[in-house]
């Protein structure tokens, strides 16, 4: 038997909003793709990839208090953030319940920038086309088919295991990166805040 992963602490969009209200309160670390956090996040947040939390994890930890309150869209890669960040030692993290799609529905304060797609829409896209094609194809092609057996296991095991090795691959195309985010700007961002 398998010890399960502790479920993160959770935050509502409420009790932020209230932590957040005089303008002190805890770092919110917005672990969303620079296109998604460019496209609209909370105002005073930090970008700081998923990617970039993994892979620099031990730096962030020398920069990060413990009072801080970690974002995405919906929950799911926060809740990866708070694992990475709590198994290299920093206590006592929260992840906002339901992330920007709960933060927007409790009427939060957002800054906006240019519109993109939300990442759970470009692989609805992808994945719908591509088993919309192989299923074209194979009327013509046997065994084209299969192709869109393969993107339905692949979903499977996404919703399964919540990760998405599309989305991933999807969140690396320019039009998803927007602006750079590198752990020393990172870095120089959250020492600014005193």
């Amino acid at each position: 038997m398998t010890a399960a992963t502790p479920t993160p602490a959770t935050l509502d969009a409420a009790a932020l909003r209230e932590l957040t209200r005089d303008g002190s309160g805890p770092r919110l670390l917005d672990v969303r793709t620079p296109g998604e956090f460019h496209t609209v996040h909370i105002p005073g947040a930090y970008n700081v990839p998923l990617d970039t939390v993994r892979e620099h994890r031990a730096d962030l930890l020398h920069h990060l208090d413990e009072d801080v309150v970690l974002i995405c869209r919906s929950g799911a890669r926060a809740a990866q953030a708070e694992q990475a960040l709590s198994e290299s030692g920093l206590p006592n993290l929260r992840v906002l319940q339901g992330g920007m799609v709960a933060w927007e529905a409790a009427g939060g304060p957002v800054t906006r920038g240019a519109a993109r797609w939300e990442l759970e829409r470009q692989v609805r896209l992808f994945a719908g086309s591509i088993v919309l094609v192989s299923g074209l194809v194979g009327l013509a092609v046997p065994g084209a088919g299969l192709v869109a057996t393969a993107v339905g296991a692949g979903l499977t095991f996404a919703a399964v295991t919540n990760t998405c090795a599309m989305g991933m691959l999807l969140a690396k195309l320019p039009y998803n990166r927007g602006p750079r985010t590198d752990i020393n700007s990172v870095i120089a961002t959250l020492k600014s805040r005193p």
